[in-house]
């Protein structure tokens, strides 16, 4: 009985609380695209762009519309006759971590290392995949307006 008291009053709580993330437009956002293949072994990068307005989740941190920025990157691919990739944006609100991400992500793409020949050689195979670089003046994102959803 005890314990039904509980859950009663935990579900009263829960209930009455209406706790909601707001969004909220940030100055500047920095991201980068990344677009992989299960077909190819081509990797397509962007450079690091500033996104002026971007909207943020204030709970989460999270990037809204994370999915059309990776549409936007996705469309320009397949326009350029590279259709069914796999396409993400990593992002940040400051500049040097997003220099960190795209870094990391560059290295786990470029140095593939042989853990048996690291030990007695210290060597480095060379990178099985054929990395692309996309310019800002080939592709920018476009700010996602979602003042409105």
């Amino acid at each position: 009985m005890k314990y039904l008291k509980y859950i009663a009053i935990a579900l009263l709580m829960v209930t009455s609380t209406n706790i909601e993330a707001k969004k909220i437009k940030v100055p500047h956002v920095y991201m980068f695209g990344f677009s992989a293949s299960f077909q190819d072994s081509t990797i397509y990068i962007t450079d690091i762009q500033d996104v002026p307005d971007a909207w943020m989740d204030t709970k989460s941190k999270f990037l809204l519309g994370r999915d059309s920025y990776s549409y936007q990157l996705k469309n320009y691919l397949t326009d350029q006759q590279q259709p069914n990739r796999v396409c993400m944006v990593f992002f940040a609100t400051k500049k040097a971590k997003a220099e960190k991400q795209y870094t990391k992500v560059l290295k786990k793409y470029t140095n593939v290392k042989n853990k048996k020949r690291k030990k007695t050689h210290n060597s480095t195979t060379p990178s099985t995949y054929d990395i692309k670089y996309i310019t800002p003046q080939e592709f920018k994102f476009e700010t996602v307006d979602m003042s409105d959803e």
